[in-house]
């Protein structure tokens, strides 16, 4: 609220019986101001939506009664890519050999090319690609991954567990790796 000081300053008088007028100081209380600030920040707090979390859509096949109602794949047309530790990316066509002849090692900056490949080679309605993260293998990759998928139009594709011979193929890749030396 705003007061009114009415007290007289001890001022000069320029005459007999002249009389000096008051000055009057005004004083405003910046209380309710506060308040008032306080009530919008309040507001605006409880009415600001916050930001939804985002996903990524997987479009999941029901479940078939019968096994072999489920969905079939063509050995040529399948890849199987097989996430490792250290942004480490392997791949093979069709089924693992036993002499893991067709196992092949890549990166992240390579897949791409391996994966619009296979796709210009195989028929649409063909191509599958099946993703295998290993346990030493990250999140992240798995994400990156994921919007290589997405990036390159794969429609058809799994996320299964790795088997324990395609397991072992990665740690011994990824050991000869690092033993190779460094170019």
């Amino acid at each position: 609220m705003a007061e009114m000081d009415t007290s007289s300053g001890g001022g000069h008088k320029k005459g007999p019986g002249v009389k000096k007028s008051k000055k009057l100081s005004t004083r405003v209380d910046l209380t309710p101001m506060v308040d008032l600030g306080f009530l919008l920040i309040t507001f605006f707090i409880f009415t600001t939506t916050m930001s939804q979390p985002t996903a990524m859509k997987l479009y999941l096949p029901k479940d078939a009664d019968k096994p072999e109602d489920q969905n079939k794949a063509k050995e040529s047309g399948v890849i199987t890519i097989l996430l490792g530790k250290d942004d480490n990316v392997f791949y093979y066509e069709g089924q693992l050999d036993n002499s893991a002849s067709n196992f092949k090692s890549s990166n992240f900056t390579e897949i791409r090319n391996v994966i619009l490949d296979k796709k210009a080679r195989t028929p649409e309605k063909d191509l599958v690609v099946v993703l295998k993260p290993s346990e030493e293998c990250t999140y992240r990759n798995v994400v990156d991954i994921l919007d290589e998928m997405a990036i390159n139009v794969c429609k058809r594709y799994a996320l299964v567990d790795i088997s324990p011979v395609e397991a072992e193929l990665v740690k011994a890749s990824e050991a000869a790796n690092a033993a190779a030396p460094a170019k």
